[in-house]
């Protein structure tokens, strides 16, 4: 096991050095730079009153005066201590205060939406499950599928339309008040929810026709224990490897929805990195959110083989 997890943590490191590489080979390529934005976005700013020793001290300042290897050297040196410098658009601050700062905001906002979908989707999921191809699990599957199908950006306009610009029931912009947290939440949760649903539905159902579950039947168990006692309980185990990246995932998938209610999470600062061609703010963002997802992924194979002793058997293999 820890062979395997070590071998995992490699991989995870060479990902990440590719993923930084062709990430700073991108950025080098894109045309134009922060200042060329800033020209294009505030009139103000034009030829005349950014002179050439104002944007030579600007490069010198950033490092641009350096060769592109050089610069990708420094940021690797700097990133593996932590440090990412200053960003292009917010000079005074440097960006790993920023995304100390911005990242649990959204952290917390993936954690809530998973809350939900587990709180709703499970029970949906054994609800179909119990009644395995008739009328109720015919509409659960649809509406579960219903819900994966539209992406998150897509029902925060809906429902900030409906909710909020129609029918005055819910603020659409602002953070802080637990009230701001309802449309974000469910925004990002409807797709979990039928995740969640779909995923346990199956997972029970197999569950279902395992032997030790007809034999607990035929010994006279009654519904409510053979379902929670013995079904559920295994079939809730593999549902870890869904939540686990799912969270990650959804941490990510934040940028879209942080944007559209004005909540300052990391994915507002990605996003506006983008726009703005905030290259430093772009390449940390990046290199942490791919930590991120695979991190998740690695507790996640962690967690189930702790929890399975089938997987442990199983790493364990892979590990020699």
């Amino acid at each position: 096991m820890f062979r395997y997890f070590l071998k995992r943590i490699g991989y995870m490191l060479l990902a990440v050095l590719v993923i930084s590489a062709i990430t700073f080979s991108l950025l080098q390529l894109a045309p134009g730079n922060y200042l060329d934005t800033q020209r294009l976005l505030e009139k103000t700013m034009t030829d005349a009153t950014v002179s050439a020793q104002m944007k030579e001290a600007w490069e010198k300042f950033y490092g641009l005066d350096q060769p592109p290897l050089q610069r990708y050297a420094n940021f690797l040196v700097n990133a593996v201590q932590g440090e990412f410098g200053p960003s292009y658009k917010y000079p005074t601050q440097n960006i790993e205060d920023i995304i100390a700062r911005t990242l649990p905001i959204s952290a917390r906002l993936a954690l809530m939406a998973i809350g939900v979908a587990l709180v709703v989707g499970i029970p949906l999921g054994i609800i179909a499950a119990i009644y395995q191809n008739k009328l109720l699990d015919r509409i659960v599957v649809f509406f579960s599928m219903l819900g994966s199908s539209i992406p998150a950006y897509v029902l925060a306009v809906l429902l900030s339309w409906w909710l909020g610009v129609s029918m005055h029931l819910l603020p659409v912009i602002g953070w802080g008040d637990s009230i701001n947290y309802v449309l974000p939440i469910i925004s990002l949760a409807l797709g979990p929810i039928g995740t969640v649903t779909k995923y346990t539905r199956s997972t029970l159902v197999e569950t279902f026709n395992q032997e030790y579950i007809k034999v607990a039947r035929a010994k006279g168990g009654n519904f409510f224990q053979v379902t929670f006692k013995h079904a559920l309980r295994n079939s809730l185990i593999p549902l870890i490897t869904v939540v686990g990246p799912m969270v990650a995932t959804l941490t990510v998938g934040t940028v879209f929805v942080e944007n559209m209610f004005a909540i300052p999470g990391l994915g507002q600062y990605y996003a506006s990195a983008a726009i703005n061609r905030d290259y430093p703010m772009v390449m940390a963002t990046t290199l942490v959110f791919a930590l991120l997802v695979m991190g998740m992924n690695l507790l996640v194979d962690f967690i189930h083989a702790f929890l399975d002793p089938r997987v442990k058997k199983s790493l364990t293999q892979k590990g020699g």
